[in-house]
């Protein structure tokens, strides 16, 4: 059998990114609250503080059951017909997103799919599944969903009313990875494992399958012998954090999760090392893995079907501000989360830099720090270099004078 593959160019994955940001915000108008996944302020966290809020002590979890539901292939097999139905967009868009699906879908379902690894594919998945929400009690993100039963629901009316949904949108459920299970016997969720205790705390740790393949990654790095230990920290130290970030809201307390022994492991690899004592290995073992402080289930759920798109600038602010820690978030509480140079609030996801008054990089008291865009800080250095008169420092005097003055009279200047 004769097989083929279709690989869009540049200009079509930018097309796809384009017709992305003008359906989104219209869709997000209807998107369901209980949906997490894919969508713009937010995240999997969500998902967690859900499973949470419906499996607690003050909910009755001991007693539900949980419906782990599977979708065989959804973003092999959505319908192309019913999605096309369901998008908000002129007939120009329209048929423009119609020759998109038909130019690299399966040959073999011609009528079903979407673009392989495109960024609109997350946005037809939530298009399609949304409302699913409504037949029962559930969360969702993106094509992974979980329903929360009471003892006296009936799993299998359920499935069958969700069955019935997915087969509008040519799609189904695949029987061997849906299961029913009880809430005390724990189950697998976006990297989680979720469980209520006989007693009714609720716990949630990093899944065992998670785990292996964070483990695995490390070691990789750590046994390999082509890289020296200062190599090895470049490269486990995001890694490290990146897991710790994920899994803060988790009970991390313990030898297995606190990495007690793979960090001791690392520190043996080190002291192989040519010309490395006991100080220098601990000194770099502590710098491969940062510590991340843990609170668990103490995420701020988004607040109801909010969206970044709804109007409420001051919300999603601070709310985005809150995703950083240390002096950047002390500076942006002493700003009210607002920019220094122009004013506005971080509202539309660019990343916040500190920027040091006096161009003296290695001073760090909070007066000499500023919080700004980072679009806005790389207009100041450029209008350094036009300046002929120059600090030592590399800072232009006037320049920050300006921004002095900006502060002090709270002139919100337009963005540039």
């Amino acid at each position: 059998m004769q097989s083929y593959c279709i690989v869009p160019l540049i200009g079509d994955r930018a097309w796809q990114c384009l017709i992305k940001y003008a359906l989104e915000p219209a869709h997000e108008a209807l998107f369901h609250a209980r949906s997490y996944g894919f969508r713009a302020g937010r995240s999997a966290h969500d998902c967690q503080k859900m499973v949470f809020q419906n499996l607690n002590s003050t909910s009755n979890g001991k007693n539900k059951k949980i419906l782990e539901l599977d979708i065989e292939r959804c973003f092999d097999r959505i319908g192309h017909t019913s999605l096309m139905s369901m998008i908000i967009a002129p007939q120009s868009i329209k048929t423009g997103l119609w020759k998109c699906l038909k130019s690299g879908t399966n040959p073999d379902f011609p009528d079903q799919g979407t673009p392989q690894g495109g960024c609109i594919s997350p946005l037809f998945a939530n298009i399609v599944l949304n409302g699913i929400e409504d037949i029962h009690s559930s969360v969702r993100y993106a094509d992974d969903m979980v329903f929360f039963l009471k003892p006296n629901d009936n799993a299998q009316l359920i499935l069958d009313r969700i069955t019935k949904f997915l087969a509008i949108r040519g799609l189904n459920v695949k029987a061997a990875k849906t299961r029913l299970v009880s809430a005390t016997d724990g189950f697998d969720f976006l990297g989680w494992h979720f469980q209520v205790q006989k007693n009714g705390k609720f716990r949630c740790v990093p899944s065992e399958d998670n785990f292996k393949a964070f483990k695995a990654k490390v070691k990789t790095i750590v046994n390999n012998s082509n890289y020296g230990a200062r190599v090895k920290v470049e490269k486990l130290t995001p890694i490290i954090r990146g897991w710790r970030n994920y899994h803060r809201f988790c009970k991390m307390d313990g030898s297995r999760f606190s990495l007690w022994f793979i960090s001791y492991r690392t520190f043996k690899a080190f002291l192989k090392e040519p010309k490395m004592n006991r100080y220098e290995a601990e000194r770099m073992v502590k710098q491969a893995f940062p510590t991340v402080s843990y609170a668990e289930n103490r995420f701020v759920n988004v607040k109801g079907d909010a969206s970044p798109f709804n109007g409420d600038i001051v919300y999603w602010s601070q709310r985005e501000s809150k995703h950083y820690d240390g002096i950047t978030a002390k500076t942006l509480l002493r700003q009210n989360h607002t920019c220094g140079y122009c004013g506005l609030k971080f509202a539309d996801g660019e990343r916040i830099h500190l920027h040091h008054m006096n161009g003296k990089h290695d001073d760090w008291k909070p007066s000499n720090l500023l919080a700004i865009h980072q679009s806005c800080h790389q207009y100041i250095h450029m209008s350094k270099r036009k300046k002929p008169r120059m600090s030592k420092a590399g800072c232009g005097e006037n320049l920050h004078a300006q921004i002095e003055q900006r502060g002090a009279t709270g002139n919100t200047a337009h963005r540039l």
